[in-house]
C-alpha cells in the first residue's frame, strides 16, 4: 500500500507535514499528530468536481476516518505532504481518493485562511469537471454520489452536522460565487 495513502485508524500519525505562518510560508515539519494535537496551522486541498449537468459529486466520509467519521465532504480532500505543493496535492488526492487522472492540476478556484472549521489547514479549493465512474477508496469513503447544488445546500442548511466543518466553510463560499 502507497504509504502516503490514508485510511481510518490506519492513517500514519508519523506522516510529515509542512508547518506554516499566519503568510502560509513554511516555518518547520511535524507529525500529523504533532500537529493535530498542538493546532499547528498547515496545508490541505480540496477539489469539487463537476459534472456536465452541473451537479457535484460529494463523498461521505468513512466510519473509520479520525476526524468527521459518516460525513458529507467535497469530491476529494487531503492534507499536502511536507514538501508537496498545493496543485501536485490536488492531483494526488483525485487519483488516491476517487481514481481519477488527470493531466495536470484542476483550476484553482479560491483560497480559505487557517481558522479552527479547517482544523488550522490553509485551504486551496479546485474546480474539476468529470463524468466518472469512479473508483473509490474505501479506506477513505464510504460511498459518493451526484447532488443538485440546490439539494447540497438545503442539507448543509437544514442538516449541518451531515457535513464536516470545512466542507460548510468552503460551500458557503461556493455558493456566493455562483450568485
Amino acid at each position: 500500500m502507497n504509504p502516503k495513502v490514508k485510511g481510518g485508524e490506519a492513517q500514519r500519525q508519523d506522516e510529515r507535514f509542512d508547518v506554516v505562518d499566519a503568510e502560509d510560508v513554511v516555518i518547520a515539519q511535524a507529525t500529523r499528530g504533532e500537529v493535530h494535537a498542538r493546532g499547528l496551522w498547515h496545508r490541505a486541498v480540496h477539489v469539487l468536481v463537476f459534472n456536465t449537468a452541473g451537479q457535484v459529486f460529494l463523498q461521505k466520509r468513512s466510519q473509520a476516518k479520525d476526524t468527521s467519521p459518516g460525513c458529507w465532504d467535497s469530491s476529494c480532500s487531503g492534507h499536502l505532504d511536507a514538501g508537496e505543493e498545493y496543485d501536485e496535492a490536488a492531483v494526488r488526492e483525485l487519483r488516491e481518493e476517487i481514481g481519477l487522472t488527470v493531466e495536470g492540476a484542476p483550476r484553482r478556484w479560491f483560497r480559505l485562511s487557517a481558522c479552527a472549521q479547517t482544523a488550522w489547514e490553509f485551504v486551496w479549493v479546485y474546480e474539476a469537471r468529470a463524468e466518472g465512474p469512479f473508483v473509490l477508496h474505501p479506506a477513505e469513503i464510504e460511498r459518493g454520489g451526484w447532488f443538485e447544488l440546490a439539494d447540497v445546500s438545503r442539507g448543509v442548511s437544514e442538516r449541518p452536522a451531515e457535513f464536516t466543518p470545512a466542507f460548510r466553510l468552503v460551500w458557503a463560499e461556493v455558493v456566493s460565487r455562483r450568485r
